[in-house]
């Protein structure tokens, strides 16, 4: 952490030029160091940006407060993601790279996509893994073809199917390119994901250099 963030977070600096910065999110109780793996596993030689969630629940650190198993403190939701969208920002200037895709697990793919509906000059795109719709209420966003991989668990006991693809309809409402798919795992990660995620990201930054 520097003096001039309110997160604590880790960044490390990648060595290919070609490879998108990514802004690593984590799930309820983990921290700025829990998706570094992951992140070198889906891009390898990205920046890596991970900061730690500042709301603590029973001492665990969350990205925003919850009233209770999937019910959001959406005040907090739109406050925490506008503060989350300056600290990229001010990342962005301090250590010079672009605009980040986001990779977030669980409470941390929530708030990238809170971030994306309120802010969307911020990120470049985004791969939610077990994420849930953030906002009922959400506004206009213009997201402009910015690139959504939607990861979601079939037996995942913490997401329902239908809120799973409401959020991938709404993000889709808002201009986003989704890409929406459902595996057969629960709410944790798996080796799916990863290779899922990788795969995603070579053929977008592919996409993007043909285009």
């Amino acid at each position: 952490m520097t003096a001039k963030s309110p997160f604590i977070y880790r960044f490390e600096a990648g060595n290919r030029a070609d490879a998108p910065p990514l802004l690593l999110l984590h799930g309820t109780g983990g921290d700025e160091n829990d998706l570094l793996q992951l992140g070198a596993m889906i891009s390898p030689g990205s920046p890596l940006l991970a900061p730690r969630g500042r709301v603590l629940e029973s001492g665990m650190p969350r990205f925003f407060r919850r009233l209770a198993e999937g019910v959001f403190d959406e005040e907090d939701v739109r406050h925490r993601a506008l503060e989350l969208g300056e600290f990229v920002q001010g990342a962005r200037s301090r250590y010079g790279i672009d605009a980040p895709l986001a990779v977030g697990y669980s409470n941390g793919a929530n708030i990238a996509a809170a971030l994306m509906l309120m802010d969307p000059h911020v990120l470049s795109g985004a791969i939610l893994f077990r994420a849930m719709v953030p906002l009922t209420d959400p506004p206009d966003a213009q997201l402009d073809g910015k690139p959504v991989l939607v990861l979601s668990g079939q037996q995942d006991p913490i997401v329902p199917a239908d809120n799973a693809a409401a959020l991938a309809a709404m993000l889709s409402a808002a201009g986003a390119k989704v890409d929406h798919r459902i595996l057969p795992v629960g709410h944790q990660l798996s080796q799916a994901d990863i290779a899922l995620g990788r795969t995603w990201i070579a053929e977008t930054r592919n996409q993007a250099t043909v285009s």
